[in-house]
């Protein structure tokens, strides 16, 4: 029996990772639960790739469990308070992603700006061949630019914008130190003296809805918001209202409240790019995503410090 439990659907390549530690791998949380309850016994290490709870019922199952290594950098499906009460140390996978995700953020921004899902129809559908002119946009480059948490990911998306030449704002929970960028202790106050509003927040109670109506009628009827952290950190009933009725202009979704199933509303919206969250969705950065995984519970089942831990 094996003293690692993989819960998740994973990639050949880190099937082979874990093959390699001898791991036992399920599918789901479900498939977890219907194991012989000696095989749970004899788990000491759990890699989690997953967005369904994992709180102190199912850590209760696994009664030798002593790491949860989660694949991803935000780990809101995984009971922090229930692991700490458990004894159970929890890693995440920060740093490895930045780039892809930063990546995505700016070219959804630049995707709805410059329109480029219906030039791309245009062309495609022998429009432009046949003499129809495509419409004008908007320019991107020096505008202003707003980050609503300026984290790992959230610096280095500012520093992309920051080279289009635009005026950059962010919200955080504390002033941080910036090339001059404009600090706002209020996401309303940001949301009000932006262009563009890039959502950049972690999961979890503390920020749900933290993108509230208020911050989305701050932003304005010209203003667009791009959210590639999690589905709950925006009111998402709110954000559909304000497209809807052209209270905002236009949005870039890479998460979603509800996902994979998206409310269909957005379908209908010519001013959303929808992306189907695949903002690390990178040949490169998902081995890399795994690697550490695997490495955390490595250094756990060593003895030795986790390379990236939580609590």
């Amino acid at each position: 029996m094996s003293e690692i439990l993989a819960i998740g659907s994973y990639t050949e390549t880190d099937m082979e990772g874990l093959r390699e530690m001898r791991a036992r791998v399920v599918e789901s949380l479900d498939a977890m639960r219907g194991l012989p309850e000696a095989e749970r016994a004899a788990v000491r290490a759990v890699a989690y790739k997953g967005h369904h709870d994992f709180g102190a019922d199912e850590m209760a199952l696994l009664p030798g469990l002593g790491v949860i290594a989660n694949y991803g950098v935000g780990y809101d499906a995984i009971r922090i308070d229930a692991a700490d009460a458990a004894g159970v140390r929890v890693t995440n996978t920060p740093d490895v992603l930045n780039d892809d995700v930063a990546d995505l953020a700016v070219a959804m921004l630049l995707m709805q700006q410059r329109r480029m899902l219906a030039g791309d129809a245009h062309v495609r559908s022998g429009a432009w061949a046949g003499g129809e002119s495509f419409p004008l946009n908007r320019k991107v480059s020096g505008r202003r630019a707003g980050i609503m948490g300026l984290g790992r990911i959230g610096r280095d998306i500012a520093d992309r914008l920051a080279a289009f030449r635009m005026e950059m704002h962010y919200h955080a929970r504390s002033e941080k130190e910036t090339p001059g960028w404009t600090y706002h202790a209020d996401p309303v106050s940001l949301a009000r003296e932006v262009d563009y509003l890039v959502v950049a927040l972690v999961g979890g109670p503390e920020t749900e809805n933290y993108v509230s109506k208020e911050v989305i009628e701050a932003l304005g009827p010209e203003g667009v918001l791009i959210n590639i952290s999690r589905g709950s950190t925006v009111d998402e009933a709110a954000l559909l209202d304000a497209l809807e009725a052209g209270r905002l202009g236009g949005a870039g979704l890479d998460v979603f409240r509800d996902e994979p199933r998206v409310d269909p509303r957005f379908h209908a919206l010519e001013t959303v790019v929808l992306q189907p969250h695949q903002g690390s969705g990178t040949h490169e950065t998902r081995a890399a995503m795994g690697k550490l995984q695997r490495d955390n519970i490595a250094a756990f089942l060593d003895g030795r410090d986790l390379l990236t831990p939580v609590n």
